[in-house]
C-alpha cells in the first residue's frame, strides 16, 4: 500500500491506455449483450427510437463495458494509482493512504474496501472518478460536489440544520451505473455517432449528470431521504434527455450565463404513494427497464 500512495498520479490517458492494452478477454466474456425489445416495444424503437451505433465505434463500447466487469485488483499498479489519485485530488493531500481503512468512508465508499463498492461498474466505476477529477475542466465541480458532501447547511427560516452530506463515491458509482444502462440501451448511441467517440461521451454524461444532481442537492436542500427519489429522476434524464444534460455541462465548463444562472426547477416529492424512499446502495438501484432489459 505506500508503493503505491508514493507513484505519482495517473492521468485518465495514461490509464485508459493500460485498458486498452490489457488483457480483459475474461471480462468481455461477462458483458451482456445489447438490450433487445421484442413486439410492439421493438418496433416503436425502430421508427422512433435513436440511431444504432456505427461500426467503428463498436470496439470502444466493448472496451467500456468490460471495464465495467474488470473488478479492483490489488496487485495492478495501475489499479492502485487510480485510486490513489482519486484519494490525492479529492482530499488535496500530497500524501497516499493505506490500501484498506476508515478513510475510505470518509470519501463516500460504504466500507475500509473500495473494491466491494464497485459491482456493477467495476473499474469503470473509478475510472470516471479518475477523469472527473483529473480534467481540469471538471475538477472544481468534483470538489465542489465532494465538499457539499461532507458539510451541512442551515435551511432559510428553519432552525433545525439539513444535513446535506452524502457519500460521494456511492453517489458516483450510482451515477456510473445509469450511465452504463443508457450505453445499453443505445440511448447515446446519435452523441456517439456524432463525436465518433464512446467513452468521451460516457464521461461528459457522467459529469453532466453529477452537475445536475449537485444543483438540486445545493439549491433544493435535499438530503439522504431524498437520494432515491433524485436518481431515478436522473435515470430517466440519462435516457430521455442526454443531449440536454451535455449541453448543461457544456455551458458551466464555459462559464456561460446559463451556467451560473441556474434556474431551479420544481421541487419533486421525496416520496411515492406516501412511502419515504431512502438512498439507495450500490447494488440497490432498481431501474425499471422495458423488454429483456437488465443491468449489467
Amino acid at each position: 500500500g505506500t508503493s503505491a500512495g508514493a507513484a505519482p498520479p495517473i492521468s485518465f490517458n495514461e490509464a485508459l491506455q493500460y485498458f486498452q492494452t490489457a488483457d480483459l478477454s475474461e471480462c468481455r466474456k461477462k458483458v451482456r449483450a445489447t438490450v433487445r425489445r421484442r413486439g410492439l416495444a421493438a418496433l416503436v424503437r425502430f421508427l422512433f427510437g435513436p440511431p444504432r451505433l456505427q461500426p467503428q465505434l463498436q470496439g470502444e463500447r466493448e472496451l467500456a463495458l468490460a471495464m465495467a466487469q474488470c473488478g479492483l485488483d490489488d496487485n495492478e499498479r495501475v489499479h492502485m494509482r487510480i485510486l490513489q489519485t482519486i484519494y490525492k485530488k479529492l482530499t488535496r493531500s500530497r500524501l497516499g493512504c493505506p490500501r484498506y481503512g476508515a478513510h475510505w468512508e470518509e470519501l463516500g465508499f460504504q466500507g475500509a474496501d473500495p473494491g466491494t463498492d464497485l459491482r456493477g461498474t467495476g473499474m469503470l466505476g473509478l475510472m470516471q472518478m479518475l477523469y472527473f477529477v483529473m480534467d481540469s475542466r471538471t475538477l472544481p465541480l468534483a470538489q465542489e460536489i465532494f465538499k457539499l458532501s461532507q458539510h451541512e447547511t442551515q435551511a432559510p427560516a428553519v432552525t433545525l440544520v439539513l444535513l446535506q452530506n452524502f457519500p460521494f463515491c456511492i453517489m458516483s458509482v450510482n451515477i456510473t451505473r445509469i450511465v452504463i444502462q443508457a450505453l445499453r440501451e443505445e440511448c447515446l448511441s446519435r452523441e456517439c455517432n456524432r463525436r465518433q467517440q464512446v467513452i468521451a461521451v460516457l464521461n461528459d454524461l457522467y459529469a453532466a449528470a453529477f452537475l445536475q444532481l449537485y444543483r438540486v442537492w445545493k439549491w433544493q436542500h435535499k438530503t439522504l431521504a431524498d437520494s432515491g427519489f433524485l436518481l431515478k429522476e436522473l435515470e430517466l434524464s440519462t435516457r430521455k434527455k442526454p443531449k440536454q444534460l451535455l449541453k448543461s455541462l457544456e455551458a458551466y465548463v464555459n462559464r456561460s450565463p446559463a451556467a451560473d444562472g441556474f434556474q431551479q426547477p420544481s421541487p419533486p416529492s421525496a416520496s411515492v404513494g406516501g412511502e419515504e424512499i431512502n438512498f439507495t446502495g450500490v447494488c440497490d438501484l432498481q431501474i425499471e427497464l422495458e423488454g429483456e432489459a437488465r443491468l449489467i
